[in-house]
């Protein structure tokens, strides 16, 4: 007998006060599990929340980074994304399984089963990387909308404000809708980058070399790997991850569970694989652009680059790549927002009105379009913080993903326990060495 499922939103009963949308998920995720659906029209139902979750992976500080890296070394770095992304989506696969599994996302765990202090301190850290997160994306957003239409960057930072209120109240009606915007938004660009690509025209061989034939062109190369693999993995998507999927679609039976786990890994790598891809074409496309032409610095502030992507490339190449960035600066701010809610909910069972929540975490942001900081070097000062954020999330999770008693039927097999702590050991001594150039300057 084939097993079935049921999903809910906070309380509300699926059979009385789902949302119609939600309802009609419900229907579509039992017909696919049970074998009804066929072809790739079964797999809808179960995709969104990784599409939510990469937005993380192609944020205004990927943005940065990866223009960097294409600049000053052309495309010798592209091997460091393809194992960033990978190292990925083995995290994010365990995350949602965590999620489907339990019936609790990662915060809640840390809560039910470590002392009081230690859910304190994870807390504290969790959000610190929460807000140093949510400036650099809101400032990102800042720059896209001053690279396109030319407003000065406060008043770019309001728009901004306006444009992630907008997001987060769909939430109201609805997890697909929200999920439905994301997507849209991951659409736009991957859209601006096939162009941009299609226009820069980078050497296939140069692609091939730098994508499988690692090589490390001295100490700045280093350090543009580490922040491509050590900052790549975002800490707080691994907490948001689990609680998008542990109750989306829930499996009354470990067997639908299952089933449900195995059409997660589709979304998982959908979504992901995508998110690698345009990384990959962010910095093939700033390999073929700023290389070899005397722009090695391109990378260092993004409003320079879009100017130099429009008088190289033409055909409103500069505006394509501005629009690129206000698209992925508006979305991932507002999915930090979101885990910003998941963590303080999880470890303090606390709730504050999401819109509140976004008033206070972008105040920090608005200042510092109000100053003369940097913007690149706040985008370089978030990346630099998630790094050290990870492992307070990593290892949590391997822990929790490996116990038969909490996951049942989803615990980790041993080779995905391997791989998971081999991230974690690679990611900390990135860490090591990151903090070590930093002290050393």
């Amino acid at each position: 007998m084939s097993a079935t499922v049921d999903a809910r939103l906070g309380e509300l009963s699926p059979a009385d006060d789902a949302l119609p949308g939600e309802s009609r998920l419900l229907d579509a995720a039992e017909r696919a599990l049970r074998g009804h659906r066929r072809g790739p029209r079964r797999y809808l139902p179960f995709l969104g929340p990784a599409f939510i979750a990469s937005v993380a992976y192609i944020d205004p500080g990927n943005f940065a980074v990866n223009t960097a890296a294409g600049a000053q070394f052309g495309y010798a770095l592209l091997w460091a994304i393809v194992v960033a992304n990978l190292m990925a989506m083995v995290v994010q696969t365990v995350s949602a399984k965590v999620g489907i599994a339990t019936g609790r996302n990662l915060a809640e765990l840390c809560r039910e089963h470590f002392p009081r202090p230690v859910v304190i301190l994870l807390w504290i850290q969790a959000e610190l990387v929460a807000m140093a997160t949510d400036l650099a994306e809101f400032v990102g957003a800042a720059l896209g909308i001053n690279i396109v239409f030319g407003l000065p960057l406060m008043v770019s930072g309001l728009i901004t404000a306006a444009a992630a209120f907008g997001i987060l109240g769909l939430q109201s009606a609805g997890f697909r809708r929200l999920e439905a915007v994301i997507a849209a938004m991951v659409g736009v660009i991957v859209v601006a980058f096939t162009v941009q690509v299609v226009l820069a025209d980078p050497s296939p061989g140069g692609v091939a070399h730098g994508t499988f034939v690692p090589t490390i062109g001295g100490t700045s190369a280093l350090v543009l790997a580490v922040g491509i693999v050590g900052a790549t993995v975002m800490p707080h998507v691994i907490y948001l991850h689990s609680a998008l999927t542990q109750d989306r679609l829930v499996g009354r039976t470990p067997d639908a569970r299952r089933r449900i786990f195995r059409f997660t890994l589709i979304d998982v790598v959908v979504a992901l694989g995508i998110a690698g891809i345009v990384n990959m074409a962010m910095l093939a496309i700033a390999a073929a652009v700023f290389y070899g032409h005397g722009v090695p610095n391109a990378g260092d502030d993004l409003t320079v680059a879009a100017r130099q992507f429009g008088n190289t490339l033409h055909h409103h190449s500069g505006l394509l790549f501005g629009i690129a960035l206000m698209a992925s600066g508006i979305s991932a701010s507002s999915v930090g927002t979101m885990a910003g809610q998941v963590v303080m909910q999880g470890f303090l069972r606390r709730r504050i009105p999401v819109f509140l929540r976004r008033a206070i975490t972008m105040a920090p942001a608005l200042v510092v379009l109000a100053v003369t900081v940097s913007p690149a070097r706040v985008l370089v000062f978030s990346q630099v913080a998630l790094s050290f954020g990870i492992p307070f999330a990593l290892i949590p999770l391997m822990m929790f993903s490996r116990r038969r008693d909490l996951m049942g039927a989803l615990t980790n097999a041993r080779i995905t326990t391997i791989a998971g702590i081999a991230i974690t050991v690679v990611i900390v001594a990135l860490n090591v060495v990151l903090l070590g150039f930093i002290v050393t300057g």
